[in-house]
């Protein structure tokens, strides 16, 4: 495309290149962040697939976008949907509008399954360094155990060391919730 007068990818031509060529889960974070910063959508980066059915690496670009979720909004979000997905977890649903009495969405969860209200919050440092964002997170968490959500907490030491606890903390608050497993 022109732009300015000078050409360019496109966002979803950008995603296919990122897909194919980068490894998960690199590739799914820069694609994920590109859905989330554009208006492309997983449906025009399939598009653009298949008019290069033969492209180098395009296995590994399909499962980039069976992956690919706009709704992340951190590279550690991608990683922890990556996570839950690999661990054999139904895929999670991003950004979860939790509504209040009037069906206004007043706050949001990362990811999770709202069938189960199980819902997963990567906290970053700002959580823990900020004052006033802790204090914030203590009110957002006792409202959503007040509706009936739980809420598994993952942080950056969790994702770098102990990443199966991660799953297993996700795992035992879907079975306790009654996912079957």
């Amino acid at each position: 495309m022109l732009l300015d007068g000078i050409g360019c990818t496109t966002p979803a031509r950008t995603a296919f290149d990122l897909g194919r060529r980068l490894p998960l889960p690199l590739s799914l974070i820069r694609v994920d962040a590109l859905l989330q910063a554009t208006a492309t959508s997983v449906a025009d980066i399939a598009a653009v697939a298949q008019r290069y059915p033969g492209a180098r690496h395009i296995r590994r670009l399909r499962r980039v976008v069976e992956l690919t979720d706009g709704g992340a909004e951190s590279p550690q979000e991608s990683r922890v949907r990556l996570l839950l997905i690999k661990a054999g977890l139904p895929r999670p649903v991003t950004q979860i509008g939790i509504t209040d009495g009037y069906g206004r969405v007043v706050r949001r969860i990362d990811m999770g399954w709202p069938q189960w209200k199980v819902g997963v919050e990567y906290d970053g440092a700002q959580h823990w360094t900020d004052s006033n964002q802790h204090a914030d997170d203590i009110d957002r968490l006792e409202f959503f155990a007040d509706l009936g959500w739980r809420v598994v907490r993952v942080s950056a030491r969790h994702l770098r060391s102990r990443p199966e606890s991660v799953a297993f903390r996700a795992a035992t608050a879907l079975r306790a919730a009654g996912w079957p497993g």
